[in-house]
Formats: structure tokens, sequence, C-alpha cells
């Protein structure tokens, strides 16, 4: 997601504690045109009470339709994915605010600055994974040549891995992954989830049919607790009855069986393009 080359504003990172508010009560002023985004998004900066911070601005009114995500809107299922991924203390989504804009309502995003850092993703001969690495499946690279796609054994994905699992992540990416200079790890871009059928499409497979880690089952509990109390109250405007009640399922069934999913055969387990 290239923007328009400027300085950062320093000061305000996705940790601070201030951003959201930021976000929400700052006025925003477009910058430009996120020109490869499949719906209207714009390149903005927001500035309130002496602070600025660069930031993704998505207006409900760029929207195409989609016929399997026919109620709510991506903007609102942004937001909610973010509020999901605060509840769970590990900070993965960007801070994200439904707000009115320039072109009406829309999500407001906090601009994430990436940092370069060793590959989360390759693609490597053989048909097993390196140490450090978690196989995906088989990707073609053409002229009848095929090679293993691989994501690295990371904590931060796989933490990312079970926010997915929750909110039913129709389209995670390789793009969609930004880490940063302080070593964090960020996912954008989550207008298609909460679906309350199983759409689950994502490159995180390879933990897959594995035991979920001893601190990912205690973040579950403490969903499965604040889903019936603030979160869902904070969810209840973002997305329908029949999807909240399915994130729930989701967790509780999480909880059950103590693993990863694994790849359902109803629908394709990777999302297209996969990067």
């Amino acid at each position: 997601m290239p923007a328009p080359e400027r300085i950062p504003p320093r000061g305000v990172t996705a940790a601070d504690p201030g951003a959201a508010e930021l976000l929400a009560r700052g006025e925003l002023t477009v910058r430009g045109r996120i020109r490869d985004a499949s719906n209207a998004a714009l390149f903005c900066t927001v500035a309130h009470d002496g602070r600025e911070a660069d930031c993704v601005y998505k207006p409900v009114a760029g929207e195409r339709p989609l016929w399997d995500f026919p109620d709510g809107t991506l903007a609102a299922r942004e937001v909610a994915a973010y509020e999901v991924s605060e509840a769970t203390g590990w900070g993965l989504v960007p801070p994200t605010v439904l707000r009115d804009g320039p072109y009406g309502e829309g999500m407001c995003q906090l601009w994430i600055e990436v940092s370069p850092e060793p590959e989360l993703l390759a693609l490597v001969d053989g048909e097993e994974p390196e140490p450090g690495w978690k196989a995906i499946g088989l990707a073609e690279v053409g002229e009848g040549r095929t090679a293993l796609l691989v994501h690295a054994d990371d904590e931060r994905l796989r933490r990312l891995a079970v926010l997915d699992a929750v909110i039913n992540n129709a389209d995670r990416k390789g793009g969609h992954l930004l880490p940063t200079a302080d070593g964090r790890l960020y996912g954008i871009d989550h207008g298609v989830t909460f679906n309350a059928e199983d759409k689950l499409r994502t490159l995180l497979w390879g933990w897959a049919g594995e035991p979920l880690t001893a601190e990912a089952v205690g973040v579950l509990k403490g969903l499965r607790d604040a889903l019936d109390g603030a979160l869902g109250e904070r969810l209840g405007p973002l997305i329908t009855t029949a999807e909240l009640d399915a994130t729930r399922a989701r967790v509780a069934a999480l909880l059950a069986s103590g693993l990863h999913p694994e790849p359902g055969g109803d629908w394709p387990a990777i999302p297209w393009p996969p990067v």
C-alpha cells in the first residue's frame, strides 16, 4: 500500500494510548489516493490539539458491493477487527475508528511505517521447510515448476493466525503484514471478516492442526467472557447479530478443540493473489 513520499509526523505510534482519540477527533486532510486498493482508500493526515499523524481513510461511499458479504460495511468490519484485537491485548491491528470525513462516514486507521526486516514469506525448493519456517503449500512458479510457499515460524504471526480464526478473516495476504522498527507486527485490511459462514482464507496455515499455545488459550478465554460483556456491546453496532453469535461460536470451538483450525473443503484456503 504505497503512499506519497513524505516525512512521517513524530510522536504518534500505534502503541500511543491517544492515537484512537486523535483519529476520531482530528481534522482529516486528504493528501492522495492509494491507487492499488480495490476500494476507495485515501492517504490523509489527521490533526488535533497540536498533534498530527498519517492515516488511511476509507469512506463507505467508495466500497464496492460484495455478494458474499451483503450485510454491513467494510469500514465497520475493519473497526470490529480492531476492537477484537484490542481485547486480546496483542495489539495486532493499528488504531482504527469509524468517523465522518470529507466523503462521508468511513474507516480511519493510523498509517503504519514499515521497517525492512527478514522476510516473513518465501518460496523455497523442496517438499519440507527449513527450521524456522512453516509450510503453507505448493505454488506454481511458471514453466510447469512448483515451489513450497512458507512463512516464518514467528510468534507474532502465530498470534495473528489466532486472531484471524476468531474474526473469520477471508483475506489474509502477505501484503497485509506490516513489521515495524520497534519489532511489532500489524495486520491490515480487515473488511472481509466476521461472516457467519466459515470463510477463513489465509497464508498463515503453518500451525494448522497444532495445539494452541497456553497464551492463546488464555486470550481466548478472555475473549469468550468479553464477547458476553463490553466487547460484545462494542461490536453490536458494527456487525450483525448472527455474525456476533458466530464469533462467539468460533471462540468456543477453538477452546473446545485446543487446536489451530485446518482448511475446510468448501472455500479456497489461500487468498488470491497471495501477496
